[in-house]
């Protein structure tokens, strides 16, 4: 009767004990034993998977509370197994098992630094970079204001070409009607002239009365010397210009553009006294009109 009842309970006893022998190793376990199998250390598999170290040793003993949310803590476990050569599939279903209905509810944020310090970036190395940035735009600065204070600097003129004498010629007096098309010198009584371009010479001798010459539209800087400018009428298309200098002078470098033609003569242009006089005018007639 003692031996009866000494069996029935010892049975529940080894019951107990092979379901305890037969239950199945946690995730963190298996993980753990894959690790050790390759002979790799938790800090080779964060620099392998960039989890920190913390979350690794967390993972392996089943410490839900120190671990992130559980899609994160399911994606570490992916990657562990990965790592170790387990299949990925398997660790998070199973995982997901294990977590189910004992996780309390994860509010906290969490913050998650680099696994390896040393891939990140050194603080002097932003730092430089930074003051290399700011440096770069005021020397930008700089030389952008030193273009802009250069182009709005007045050109001095120079007081040696200021105080040079122009070129002899009419001056400016009250301006008169434009007039555009050729000009044409017609002689009312017997005259000699002389008509220059450069040291090119046009025209130069006697025109009798009611002769004239045109001087060519190509003349680029065509001057009139004469010793009677009243024995002359200029033109410029159709009208006429106003005379060149007073009666029995010699008027010399007379402008014949028609711009210059018709503006008002000097009151004092530039003449020679009768010494300068060209030649009599019985001298025989050298030109016919042009």
């Amino acid at each position: 009767m003692a031996r009866k009842k000494e069996q029935q309970t010892t049975e529940p006893i080894d019951e107990a004990v092979s379901d305890f022998a037969e239950a199945p190793p946690t995730i963190g376990s298996q993980l753990r034993s894959a690790r050790e199998e390759k002979g790799l250390t938790l800090e080779d598999i964060a620099a392998q998977t960039r989890i920190p170290r913390r979350h690794l040793e967390s993972l392996e003993i089943s410490d839900w509370e120190r671990l992130p949310a559980p899609t994160y803590t399911t994606g570490f476990a992916k990657s562990y197994a990965s790592a170790v050569g387990l299949d990925r599939t398997e660790i998070a279903e199973r995982l997901r098992e294990e977590m189910g209905g004992v996780r309390p509810a994860y509010t906290a944020s969490e913050v998650f630094e680099p696994a390896d310090p040393a891939r990140t970036m050194p603080k002097w190395l932003v730092f430089g970079a930074i003051a290399a940035v700011l440096v770069l735009v005021l020397l930008l600065s700089w030389l952008n204001e030193r273009s802009v204070r250069g182009t709005e600097e007045p050109v001095n003129e120079d007081p040696v070409a200021s105080s040079t004498p122009q070129p002899a010629g009419p001056a400016a007096g009250p301006a008169a009607p434009a007039a555009q098309g050729p000009v044409v010198i017609t002689a009312n009584e017997q005259v000699w002239l002389q008509v220059k371009d450069g040291a090119a010479t046009l025209k130069e001798g006697i025109l009798e009365a009611g002769q004239s010459f045109e001087v060519p539209a190509s003349a680029r800087t065509p001057v009139l010397m004469t010793g009677k400018p009243e024995a002359i009428r200029i033109s410029v298309g159709t009208a006429d210009a106003p005379p060149v200098g007073p009666a029995a002078t010699t008027v010399r470098n007379v402008s014949l553009r028609g711009a210059d033609l018709m503006r008002a003569p000097a009151a004092a242009p530039t003449t020679a006294g009768p010494t300068g006089a060209p030649p009599p005018a019985t001298a025989p007639a050298q030109g016919t009109a042009g």
